[in-house]
Formats: C-alpha cells, structure tokens, sequence
C-alpha cells in the first residue's frame, strides 16, 4: 500500500515538501507562467493522457469505470492537481476536499488496491515529462503529499461505507418542461437520501452510463424522500439533454452522496440576501423551503434573474412561498427584454440598486447561486458595496452540461485577518473555507513546519495549522477550484 511504501522512502524534511511540489508541477507546465518555453503550454493535457494510458495499460479492468469521452474527466484531474498544489502550504485546507472526493469514488467502485496503480502512473507521468530536471526529494516530496491524499480518501470512504451505499438509484416520479430547453424533475430514490438543504448530488443516466454530472437539489428534505432537480439542457451536454429531453416518468437513473456546504445557518441572527440566476435558483430555493420549517424572525430577500421572461421558469412558486411567508421577498429580474414590466437590466447591478434601501446590504449573510460568469459579476459588485467575502458563499456552474465548475459550490471565503498561529485553527471553518494559493507564504508556522507533509501515516494526526487569507476575488475564486 502507499502508505506502507512512504516509510522507505528518503528522508526528507517536511518544511520542504511544499516547495518541491510546486518547483516540480512547474517543470510540467502545471502552473501559468511558470517558464519561458512555450512548448510547456501542452504539456499539462499530453500529462494527464500519458497517466491515463499508464493506467490502462497496467489495469485495463479500470477503463470500464470511467466515460467514454475523457475530456472532462482529464481537466476534472489537472484542476484536482492544481489545487493540492495550490494548497501545498496548507493541507489542513485540503482534508474536507479530500474526504468528499474519497466518499464521493466509491461510486465509481474504487478500491484501495487502485490507490497504488494510480501513483505509480502519476508520479510516472510527472517525471516523464520533467525529464532530467526532477530529483530525488520530488519524489520523496510526492511520496508524502500522496499518502496524505490516498490515505484521507481512503478513510473517509471506509467510514462512509458503513453509513450509506456507493449509490442510490431512483426512478424518475415527475418531468415538467417548463421551456423548451429547461425541465424540473421529481426522482424517487430507491432507499432513504439524506441531505442538508442547499447541496447538489451527482447524477448517471441510463442513456450515458459511467457519465456523471452535478446538480443541485432544489427541495428541502421531504417526509416522502423525492428529490425535485431544475436542469437546462446544456448544448453537447449529455446527461443535462438526456434529462431535459429524453428522459420519462419511469425511467431509471442513478445518485451518488450528496454534496456541499452552502448551508443556511440556524445560529445566524443576520437577514438573508439570496441572489439566483437561472437554474442556479435550485439550491437557494432548497434553503428558502426549509427555512419555511424554522424560521420567523430572519428576513429573506430573494432576487431571482433570467435574460428573457419566460426563463423566469419557477417564479409562480417562488411568489406563492413569499404570500405564506412574510419574512420572504422576491425580486424578479430580466437582462435582455426592454419590454419585461419588472425590473430590468444584470442582476448585480439590479441588486445594488435596491441594496440603496436596505444600507446596501450590510449586516446580510449573502448566498449567490448561477453560472461562472454571473457568480463572478455578482460578487465583484458585492465587494463594491463593501460586503466582506467572509459573508458570501456561493455556487457556481458552466461548461459542458452544466459541469460543476472549480469551487463549485461551496466557497466560504475567510476574511482578510492575521493568520492562525500554530497549533490553532481559524474560528467558525467549515468545508469550503477560501484560502491563499500559498504563493510567497513562508513555511514558518505553518502545517509544513509542524510536520503534517508526513510519510508515517501522517494524515491522521488531524494538526491545525496557519490559514492564509485570498486577498483579491481572483485568487479567492481560483482557492475553491476543485
């Protein structure tokens, strides 16, 4: 096993296992502007293949685990990298990561004996392509971050196995086209589905077995366990066209664990500003519901924004919530129709407008859920109107068949404070927490320093450590890449 394999290993100070990990992704190409030659701006995809080939080659059972398209599944790979490199200064970042992504394969029916085949391929890969360049300590260096990954996904999904299984499968109770290209659906699972409102689930249809996408749930739970999805078929989307235009009452698909931490907290007096683009609509109107089972005094200011009117696709349900519920608002918004009666114009800047009534916005917690684009926009404006990152999470969708893109979900940036010391961790941290890409952080205090980079089963030690702050929306956005 790796973890077995790490203690052989040659000696190596941990304080310097960060450095080397960076030093050596940059010799691949793995980090934007890392050399001179331009010949390195191919070389992270022809990396990925190559591992990809290396482990069908020595593992051809494996193959029958992954889609028939690979494009996807190499850049979900590549951002996996660029993230734990990002964070090599701070692993304690890395651990809530980890554990979804260790829960979240053993619906792909990973083993812990496939552990072991995908680092040999991995570290195969990097060294091929870094050719003379790569030295001893960064295999030492890989040796050790490696079994902090393997090890932490492997534990976390031996606990899950014993709570829940690999997958769900569900039968599809209700398909509603609300437009041409947008459909809402109601699945059955076939055994209970817990989840928090506000979290996605990834999805496999029967027409695209081995092709998983992300979606997010937009009901809170239920007492009869359905699951209400919004989907827009998404142009060469598989699965989100499959769903929208080929899928019945009846069919069958398949659900893996839940994901996501952009959580409406109960503890929180604050008031609410909830901002939706188009399907992104679906987790804040999970947590609008289950607010309708607790809440009283927060007040809920929901702006909901499309391009035309008739994306406006669940604004009927959102008014009638609002009319029972008096601690509910809704704002509906269109960019691209001079002749809508609502507001009109892009959803930031309709939300700043009206913040001018509310002392813009101040003393909110902010929920932003929609594509890249608009999450991006949305935010920039916030920070205008001087609301605090620490105060914003967020979902975010885009690419192919509404993939979850890099931080998807689930960002709850840390504000820009002094670091932790050693040995304590930064107050109110849940899964997602923002943090720097560690570029110019010294090791001095850091988990490094304290030895977590550790190749005698390290990673259970569970040592807090510094947390650097994003200090710009860029690098705050790229830190919840996933």
């Amino acid at each position: 096993m790796v973890r077995q394999a790490a203690m052989g290993s040659t000696d190596l100070d941990p304080a310097r296992v960060p450095a080397l990990i960076r030093e050596s992704f940059a010799l691949v190409g793995g980090e934007s502007g890392s050399s001179g030659n331009s010949d390195n701006s191919d070389k992270p995809d022809k990396i990925v293949s190559y591992f990809y080939a290396l482990v069908f080659t020595e593992c051809p059972a494996l193959r029958d685990m992954f889609p028939p398209m690979m494009d996807a599944q190499r850049d979900r790979l590549f951002q996996a990298l660029v993230r734990i490199v990002g964070q090599a200064e701070h692993p304690d970042s890395l651990v809530a990561y980890l554990r979804e992504l260790g829960r979240d394969h053993r619906k792909y029916g990973a083993q812990p004996e496939h552990y072991d085949v995908v680092w040999r391929c991995l570290i195969s890969a990097l060294k091929h392509y870094a050719g003379a360049a790569w030295t001893p300590d960064m295999d030492a260096a890989w040796l050790a971050a490696y079994q902090l990954i393997a090890g932490t996904m492997m534990e976390a999904a031996e606990q899950d196995a014993q709570l829940a299984p690999a997958w769900w499968t569900a039968r599809v109770v209700r398909h509603e086209l609300r437009t041409p290209d947008i459909a809402v659906l109601t699945l059955q699972p076939d055994s209970p589905y817990e989840f928090r409102a506000g979290q996605y689930l990834s999805l496999e249809t029967q027409r695209w077995p081995r092709v998983w996408r992300h979606f997010s749930i937009a009901n809170a739970p239920r007492s009869d366990n359905t699951l209400t999805l919004h989907v827009r078929a998404i142009p060469a989307g598989w699965v989100s066209t499959a769903l929208v235009n080929h899928t019945r009452v009846g069919d069958v698909v398949r659900l893996g664990p839940p994901s996501g931490t952009m959580l409406c907290t109960t503890t929180s007096m604050r008031d609410l500003l909830c901002i939706a683009g188009g399907t992104g609509l679906a987790p804040i109107k999970a947590m609008v519901e289950d607010m309708a089972k607790w809440n009283t005094t927060r007040q809920v200011r929901l702006f909901y924004g499309a391009r035309h009117d008739d994306e406006l696709y669940d604004l009927a349900a959102l008014e009638h919530l609002a009319y029972r519920r008096r601690w509910l608002s809704v704002v509906s918004a269109v960019s691209h129709d001079p002749h809508f009666p609502g507001e009109r114009g892009m959803l930031p800047d309709v939300v700043a407008r009206h913040g001018e009534f509310f002392e813009h916005w101040a003393g909110h917690d902010v929920y932003v859920s929609g594509s890249v684009a608009m999450v991006r926009a949305t935010i920039a404006r916030l920070q205008e109107l001087n609301i605090p990152l620490a105060s914003i999470r967020f979902d975010a969708y885009g690419g192919m068949d509404g993939l979850w893109q890099p931080g998807a979900g689930q960002g709850v940036p840390m504000p820009p404070s002094a670091p932790a010391g050693p040995g304590t961790a930064g107050e109110g941290r849940t899964e997602g927490v923002g943090h720097a890409n560690g570029a110019g952080v010294s090791t001095a205090g850091s988990w490094a320093a304290q030895g977590a980079w550790r190749r005698d089963n390290g990673w259970r030690a569970g040592v807090a450590g510094q947390v650097g702050a994003a200090r710009t929306l860029d690098e705050w956005l790229v830190s919840q890449t996933s």
